[in-house]
């Protein structure tokens, strides 16, 4: 819509229409089961049966709440230090590979780009199985061959970090490329000019140039992690991830603790949300 060209109310009337649809279908899922986190029933779902925080604060017999709920806790535990180990992992390497691209000419670039992006058209399914049947047969081989154990090529914690590293840091690749490629190269020529050093020159100009991008690199990386499932479930030992946890008990019968959990989680990454938008607010009227 053309704010400066006039619209019949028809138009406007359909436009208006479209936003509450679009936010109502956006948003009513999140407020339903932030509800139903309270509601007074032995099933996720309505109908509606009375107030209640055992879900959240219940040690049981009948109601065991998040809190005192040791498989989810350790569930949730688990997705936080894979999610952390991931996105520092990608951080690093996704800057290093966006300079690669951005600031460097070598032979084949642009195959190894391409190399380099190919995990985000493959489904997670088959990423997972490929890594899985890859670091078996790593693991096989050199367990048959020279004896040695390799336990990080084991479905667990060490593997599935890898895994999800492997498609996650192309995106924080590309979000920190994206800001990498407006740089002005002629602050870094200048600062060499005065007598700064290549290091001195990356560390105190471009990276911070690139500070934001390569948080919200590293805010997308995390939250990806967070919540895979596709290449995750091929990859898990005995240390399910969040994901995977919710989705057994979905599968075999849950009560509302995980709408407590769902909750906990949605006003959690509203809180990190708004401060986010609170604190470039306020970098931006410092800035001006």
């Amino acid at each position: 819509m053309i704010r400066t060209l006039p619209n019949s109310k028809s138009y406007l009337s359909g436009y208006k229409l479209f936003t509450l649809l679009y936010f109502i279908f956006l948003f009513a899922p999140l407020v339903v089961i932030m509800i139903l986190a309270f509601n007074d029933s032995m099933f996720p779902s309505l109908p509606w049966k009375g107030f209640t925080l055992g879900w959240f604060f219940g040690e049981g017999p009948e109601k065991i709440g998040i809190f005192y709920d040791k498989m989810n806790l350790r569930a949730i535990t688990t997705s936080f230090k894979v999610a952390i180990s991931v996105s520092i992992l990608s951080t690093i390497v996704g800057t290093m590979a966006a300079f690669l691209f951005e600031q460097e000419d070598f032979k084949f670039k642009g195959a190894l780009y391409f190399l380099m992006i190919a995990p985000l058209v493959i489904p997670g399914v088959i990423l997972g199985i490929s890594i899985l049947l890859f670091s078996t047969t790593v693991g096989l081989f050199f367990e048959n061959t020279f004896g040695i154990d390799i336990k990080i090529l084991r479905p667990g914690f060490w593997l599935i970090v890898f895994g999800q590293f492997s498609f996650i840091t192309t995106i924080v690749t590309m979000v920190i490329s994206a800001r990498l490629r407006k740089f002005d190269r002629a602050l870094e020529w200048a600062a060499s000019d005065l007598g700064a050093n290549r290091f001195a020159v990356i560390w105190f100009i471009t990276l911070q140039y690139l500070k934001p991008s390569i948080i919200g690199g590293a805010a997308i990386a995390f939250l990806m992690s967070f919540e895979n499932f596709n290449t995750t479930t091929f990859l898990i030992s005995s240390q399910p991830t969040l994901p995977i946890i919710l989705y057994q008990q979905v599968r075999d019968g849950s009560t509302p603790v995980i709408n407590a959990i769902s909750f906990i989680l949605i006003v959690s990454a509203s809180i990190v949300a708004v401060a986010n938008i609170y604190f470039r607010k306020k970098e931006e009227k410092l800035a001006q």
